[in-house]
């Protein structure tokens, strides 16, 4: 798809693996085989019952990477919704292994909404009503910080990947 893996955890009966979307952003997979696959549900159709979320989104910067993108679907044989026109973005839809629904959209140009924010929704919430620029006082005010000496980080499986006294694993160069 395009993003360079980044890291790759694993032992028998698990994967964890990061993939690079920015300079600043990687998202992370993980793949157990005894899983049972989400129910599968389309991309934003409301539902009743439990749901851990609708759906996660990529953007790519142009329709022709959206279309290159879709013709590698295509070509692995893994399903891929035909191109929408959402007046603001352009998308396809697929589905990972575990079936979490995941989209790949596009800005159109000539509609910008991060410059140019709207809302049309016709009972927003009250978030929503405060505009598109966070406001100040929503969130209280931190009264105790944590000090410094009480700061401490625990180790987690990915401290493997720092390897041994500074002894760092090679660069990945594998693209996903």
């Amino acid at each position: 798809m395009g993003m360079r893996l980044v890291a790759g955890l694993g032992r028998p009966g698990y994967r964890h693996y990061f993939l690079e979307i920015s300079a600043h952003d990687m998202i992370a997979f993980f793949e157990w085989p005894d899983v049972e696959k989400g129910t599968e549900k389309d991309h934003g159709a409301p539902v009743a019952g439990s749901i851990v979320f609708d759906h996660v989104s990529f953007g790519v910067a142009s329709d022709d990477d959206l279309w290159e993108l879709k013709d590698k679907l295509d070509a692995a044989g893994i399903w891929v919704s035909e191109v929408v026109d959402h007046g603001f973005i352009h998308s396809i839809y697929t589905f990972d292994p575990n079936n979490i629904a995941i989209e790949f959209s596009c800005p159109v140009p000539e509609v910008d909404l991060r410059k140019n924010p709207q809302m049309t929704d016709i009972q927003p919430t009250a978030t929503a009503l405060d505009g598109p620029t966070p406001q100040s006082g929503h969130w209280p005010v931190v009264s105790r910080r944590t000090p410094v000496s009480r700061r401490r980080m625990y180790p987690g499986d990915g401290k493997v990947l720092a390897g041994a006294e500074g002894d760092r694993p090679q660069k990945s160069r594998h693209r996903i």
